[in-house]
């Protein structure tokens, strides 16, 4: 039997584990509530960056057009940011259900991003370049504003209350 005593000194040892590995997160710019990293939205705001600029410079196409998905993994093994072994962890460790509500979203980002891709391919107007451009903005913009509401913590219901926001002011 476990006396009262050592559960306290273990629940304590438990807690000063969990702040250090917190603040560690939090230095490295992950939530540590959730595991996740704001930097992976850079991979779909560089994207989106790409497809405004193509209305007005057609050649922005080609660059939006070399943009390739990466996973959440993917994208950190690839970067330079200092903790991308942390967020990968972190990210593993991650809540099942917070993980696989972002993953969900990214999923469809990138689903709208490749097929605006392979439309802009077989599309031969600039025009038509441009509004598939313009379309796909407008529906990616909202789902990183959706990410980074899973991201920060405040679950899928934040996020679209930010993008009524967004729409609203837009």
């Amino acid at each position: 039997m476990t006396s009262p005593a050592l559960k306290t000194r273990q629940a304590a040892r438990k807690q000063t584990g969990n702040s250090a590995r917190a603040a560690e997160l939090h230095a490295a710019n992950i939530n540590p509530r959730t595991g996740l990293a704001t930097d992976y939205l850079n991979h779909f705001n560089e994207a989106i960056m790409l497809l405004e600029m193509i209305p007005d410079l057609p050649d922005c196409a080609e660059d939006f057009l070399s943009w390739r998905p990466l996973s959440y993994r993917e994208h950190f093994a690839a970067s330079t940011f200092s903790a991308r072994e942390l967020a990968i962890a972190a990210y593993d460790a991650a809540d099942p259900a917070i993980r696989g509500e972002f993953d969900n979203l990214t999923g469809a980002m990138t689903s709208i991003l490749t097929a605006v891709g392979t439309a802009m391919r077989e599309a031969r107007q600039h025009k038509t370049r441009a509004a598939l451009a313009a379309q796909a903005t407008g529906w990616v913009k909202p789902l990183v504003t959706l990410a980074g509401g899973i991201i920060n913590g405040q679950g899928i219901q934040a996020g679209r209350e930010a993008d009524v926001d967004y729409i609203m002011t837009h």
